[in-house]
């Protein structure tokens, strides 16, 4: 299993929410799903996990994928 890591939460609702916030952010086509292309610049530890969260290889990820992982 490979997890990455996220700033210290006091609980899982509270990383989910910031996770949730920073996803809309950078999800500039507000489409639900962010591409690699847009975890580039703004959420850099997605960036550089994005194949191991998109593991279908869809070319996109969605918030509820980063949160699944995040908790893992």
């Amino acid at each position: 299993m490979v997890t990455f890591a996220l700033p210290s939460y006091a609980d899982d609702a509270s990383r989910d929410r910031e996770i949730a916030e920073r996803f809309a952010k950078c999800d500039v086509t507000n489409d639900g799903k962010l591409t690699r292309e847009e975890a580039k610049g703004c959420m850099p530890r997605i960036y550089d996990h994005f194949s191991i969260i998109d593991s279908d290889n869809k070319g996109y990820v969605t918030v509820a994928e980063i949160q699944a992982v995040a908790n893992r």
